[in-house]
């Protein structure tokens, strides 16, 4: 087999795939057309975001099986390609739900409790307690949308806070347990005090949150995207952060993203612009899943599923 890695992995991926014996080819430098020019004898991809995987690239791949993606999205690989041509697709959602969860609870932690205005007020030598006053997740409604993997690893951790979890997922039902009540939008709406998003990105989802989603909810609500930033309409939520319709937001994932991740653009950008200047906003550069040890699970998980596919028992 003749593999593709177009990105930086863990080492456990190459280093695998050296002991079964396939050839490792090091494309991390590869732009799209480098892959039309280069892929026409390749059997397996391995992939995070740099290039888009679209029909027009791909269709130059004859001998292509599969490709992986260590990590949960898929929405920069042609699914209805891969399908109609026997492209087996992988990912490994498995191995950054941990991270994701830890990371959302920690912005949410960070916001409430004005850790970065602290920090920087006891640094430059202010201390001041009454005006960093926070509030507390005990008691509250935390609503969850996407409850895939990312959505149950969020649940455990919360589990100890004294919340109220409750959930919606458009596509699966019949998840409701002990710890989480599964809902409708509705409720959501009428109950939630917290909102954080773990959906793919799809047409459902594309600017999901926008003026009329939360003109829906009665009461002011915080919200948390670490799924994907186009889900997030930033002009909307600039408004309604500053009417209160929105008390607070943590941001990991940003609709102004280049479609690999990488960049974004500041320029010319007064959405975003007005969103830097609120303190009542905390901001990552998309490093909700990005942990050292993600990046190892990530890696396993997806070695296991291309093993038990094209490897003999």
């Amino acid at each position: 087999m003749k593999v593709a890695l177009l990105d930086d992995f863990h080492s456990l991926i190459p280093d695998t795939l050296a002991k079964w014996g396939w050839e490792i080819i090091n494309a991390q430098t590869w732009n799209a057309e480098d892959f039309i020019n280069f892929s026409k004898d390749l059997d397996g991809v391995f992939i995070s975001s740099s290039i888009p995987l679209t029909e027009n690239v791909l269709i130059n791949a004859k001998s292509l099986k599969f490709i992986a993606r260590p990590g949960a999205g898929l929405e920069n690989i042609d699914l209805n390609y891969c399908k109609k041509n026997n492209i087996s697709v992988f990912r490994s959602p498995e191995g950054n739900r941990d991270a994701v969860a830890e990371h959302t609870v920690g912005m949410v932690l960070m916001l409430l409790n004005n850790l970065k205005r602290a920090d920087t007020e006891v640094r430059d030598g202010i201390w001041n307690r009454e005006m960093n006053r926070g509030h507390e997740l005990m008691g509250k409604t935390f609503a969850i949308i996407g409850y895939g993997f990312m959505g149950r690893a969020l649940a455990q951790r919360l589990k100890g806070f004294g919340v109220d979890i409750i959930a919606y997922d458009k596509y699966i039902s019949g998840f409701g347990t002990k710890i989480v009540k599964e809902v409708s939008m509705d409720e959501i709406y009428r109950t939630a005090d917290f909102v954080s998003l773990h959906t793919p990105l799809n047409q459902d989802t594309i600017e999901l949150v926008n003026d009329q989603f939360i003109n829906q909810f009665k009461k002011p609500f915080y919200l948390i995207n670490t799924a994907r930033g186009k889900s997030v309409v930033l002009k909307d939520l600039s408004f309604a952060l500053k009417t209160g319709a929105v008390l607070g937001a943590c941001l990991d994932v940003l609709e102004f993203e280049s479609s690999s991740f990488e960049n974004i653009n500041y320029k010319k950008n007064s959405d975003l612009n007005k969103l830097l200047k609120m303190k009542n906003v905390v901001f990552s550069p998309h490093i909700a899943g990005w942990t050292l040890e993600s990046k190892y699970k990530m890696a396993k998980f997806i070695l296991e599923k291309v093993k038990n596919q094209f490897l003999k028992k």
